[in-house]
């Protein structure tokens, strides 16, 4: 029994060591395995992680090109809107105000000139009539006067005067003419007719003349 022992301990031995080395190449196999499995999950995790930084990069970009558009979509209108609605209104306010200024202006003005005109016309034509009635008194006066003088070179004179007076009155507006032509032909006929007739002024003369020596 004691010759036996040293070939028991080792058989022992030497299956506890190739059990050992068996159990130390499994767990290294199994260490293996799970390095392959580490790495490979690693690799994979790597690769998702990856994608998903890439979507949610892409997600990410994709929402700030939406939200970019729709701002500049909403600026673009909102500006558009604003500034035709302000310009509408500052234009029809400058146009209003400058239509308003230019027409005040031009009826001002034109109120001044027609004023104006009609006082120098209103003036002018009461001239023109004071002068029209001198002239007209004034041909009556002479032509009167000129009746009861005697003699032919009164009554040529009357005729010249009344003739002279007539066209200047005839050189004046057409209404101062109608109001002085009778009285210009009615001092032309006058003096004609005395022209005419001088026998009859001289007698009637004389018999004023004979009647205003018997009152005095």
């Amino acid at each position: 029994m004691s010759q036996h022992l040293p070939i028991y301990l080792s058989i022992y031995l030497f299956s506890y060591l190739f059990l050992h080395i068996y159990i130390s190449i499994y767990v290294s196999i199994r260490m293996s395995v799970y390095i392959y499995l580490s790495i490979y999950l690693s690799i994979y995790l790597f690769v998702s992680l990856s994608l998903f930084s890439y979507l949610s990069i892409s997600s990410f970009l994709y929402m700030y090109l939406c939200i970019y558009r729709c701002v500049c979509i909403y600026l673009s209108i909102y500006l558009s809107i604003y500034l035709s609605i302000y310009l509408s209104i500052y234009l029809s306010i400058y146009l209003s105000i400058y239509l308003f200024v230019s027409l005040s202006l031009f009826v001002s003005i034109h109120f001044f000139i027609s004023v104006y005109l009609s006082i120098y016309l209103s003036i002018y034509l009461s001239l023109r009539l004071s002068l029209s009635l001198c002239f007209s008194c004034l041909s009556i006066y002479l032509s009167i006067y000129l009746s009861i003088c005697s003699g032919p070179g009164p009554m040529t004179l009357s005729i010249y005067l009344s003739i002279y007076l007539s066209i200047k009155v005839h050189s004046y507006p057409s209404f101062f003419c109608l109001l002085t032509y009778p009285c210009m032909n009615l001092s032309i006929y006058k003096s004609l007719d005395i022209y005419q007739k001088p026998g009859k002024m001289i007698r009637k003369i004389k018999e004023l003349k004979r009647i205003l020596s018997q009152k005095n």
